[in-house]
């Protein structure tokens, strides 16, 4: 490695990343593997396509199936890495899902299937995780991925952009209380991505339109360009980053 670029190097280290299995998640474990991690993918299902990709640069990456939308899933997440034998250095609380509906028309269902997901997962994850390291006095680094609704209201997806404002507050709140344990809790807010979430939006071509033409790059965000952010904060070149969520959305907020 290239002399002054050490910083950045994940060798040794071992990172946990939920929703791996397609979009986001599957780009930052391609890119955490680039850069000498140890991956562990958490999805409910398969990851193989995922570890397809990494092993084209390493053969270090395992997989944790679990829904994550059962109560108990941290439970079993954490049980799985104990099973492994497996610590953890990073982790990217990735997996989400979003429902597009008018607001007058959202069910409790829809709500709470959004929010727990996204919003209370993502905080008993991670209070999981920073336990073993404030017992083990190691530290470790944790990447929320939010969204441009963080800063945004959006549309048509009032339980997302609750659960992606709130990230972004949990976020600062993390860092105050976890930085002096060596634990950096900072935060990704991708753009509009080509990913399965944002299918909808592209095969409307009227609003396809009207988001491309906001966007100073002139397209759609792929899960390569999260990979340099993502790297950073969970580098050592991140060190003295706490409670910060990283814009990677094309220009779009400049605007």
């Amino acid at each position: 490695m290239l002399e002054g670029l050490s910083m950045f190097s994940l060798e040794g280290k071992t990172a946990l990343v939920t929703g791996a299995n397609t979009g986001l998640g599957q780009g930052i474990c391609v890119a955490f593997a680039k850069a000498g991690a140890k991956v562990v993918g958490v999805a409910r299902r398969s990851c193989e396509e995922t570890a397809k990709l990494v092993s084209a640069v390493s053969d270090d990456f395992q997989e944790i199936i679990v829904d994550l939308s059962e109560a108990n899933a941290v439970e079993q997440i954490m049980s799985a890495l104990a099973e492994k034998n497996i610590s953890v250095d990073i982790l990217v609380n990735n997996a989400g899902i979003i429902k597009r509906c008018d607001a007058v028309d959202v069910t409790i269902e829809d709500w709470d299937a959004v929010i727990n997901l996204n919003e209370k997962l993502v905080f008993f994850l991670s209070q999981a995780v920073a336990k073993k390291w404030v017992q083990n006095g190691a530290g470790g680094k944790i990447i929320n991925i939010a969204s441009m609704l963080s800063f945004q209201g959006g549309i048509r997806v009032p339980a997302y952009t609750a659960s992606k404002s709130a990230l972004c507050g949990l976020t600062k709140e993390l860092a105050n209380e976890w930085a002096k344990y060596n634990i950096n809790v900072n935060a990704i807010a991708p753009g509009y991505m080509a990913t399965n979430n944002t299918t909808a939006l592209r095969s409307d071509e009227d609003r396809s339109s009207e988001i491309l033409s906001r966007i100073p790059a002139g397209r759609w965000g792929t899960p390569e360009d999260i990979a340099g952010a993502a790297i950073f904060l969970a580098s050592d070149a991140a060190s003295y980053v706490h409670g910060f969520t990283l814009a990677v959305d094309g220009g779009w907020l400049a605007r």
